[in-house]
C-alpha cells in the first residue's frame, strides 16, 4: 500500500486537508484508508452499550458488527502504544493510506500550516516532509502549495507516491 502523511501543529488544518484528500482521491477512483493519531485518550464506544460493557468487564478485544460496518476495538491495558507499521498491518489493502499525525515516523509527508498559529515549520527540521500546504507563504526550501488547493496537493502526492 502506498502511504503519505499529513502533519502540522494543532489547528493547522490537518484534519480538513485529510478529509478533502480522501474525497479527491476517491473521486479519482482510488481506494483510500486513513490512520489518525491522537495525543489524548479517545473512546469510540458509548458508555452503557453492550460493547462498552464487554470492554469494561476486561475483554482485550471487542469486535462490533452490523449490516453497515464493523469495528474492532483493542484495549492496550498498559501495553505500549503500537507503532505505525503495526497499525498498517491491521488495515485491508487499499491504493493509498493517508496518515494524520505520526510526525516522527519515516514515511513521506506534507505539512499543513496556517500563518495565524504563529508556529514555525516542522519541515525546517524534518526531511520526510516533502512540501508545505499553507494559507501564507512561509520561507522554506520545500514546495509550497495553497492549503485550500486540494487538487494541486493531491497532484503533488500522486506524483510523490507514483503509479
Amino acid at each position: 500500500m502506498r502511504l503519505f502523511g499529513v502533519v502540522g501543529w494543532k489547528n493547522s488544518g490537518k484534519t480538513g486537508l485529510v478529509e478533502r484528500l480522501v474525497t479527491e482521491f476517491a473521486g479519482r477512483g482510488l481506494t483510500v484508508s486513513t490512520i489518525k493519531h491522537a495525543h489524548h485518550a479517545v473512546d469510540v464506544d458509548q458508555s452503557g452499550t453492550d460493547s462498552f460493557r464487554h470492554r469494561a468487564a476486561g475483554a482485550s478485544q471487542v469486535l462490533l458488527a452490523s449490516s453497515t460496518r464493523w469495528a474492532l476495538m483493542t484495549e492496550l491495558r498498559g501495553a505500549e502504544e503500537p507503532g505505525l507499521e503495526a497499525l498498517l498491518a491491521q488495515l485491508s489493502p487499499v491504493d493509498l493510506v493517508l496518515v494524520e499525525g505520526f510526525k516522527r515516523a519515516g514515511h513521506p509527508k506534507i505539512e499543513a500550516h496556517r500563518g495565524v498559529t504563529g508556529q514555525g515549520l516542522l519541515a525546517d527540521s524534518d526531511p520526510t516532509i516533502r512540501a508545505v500546504a499553507s494559507d501564507s507563504v512561509p520561507a522554506t526550501d520545500r514546495p509550497v502549495l495553497h492549503l485550500d488547493d486540494t487538487q494541486a496537493i493531491a497532484d503533488f502526492i500522486a506524483t510523490e507516491i507514483g503509479p
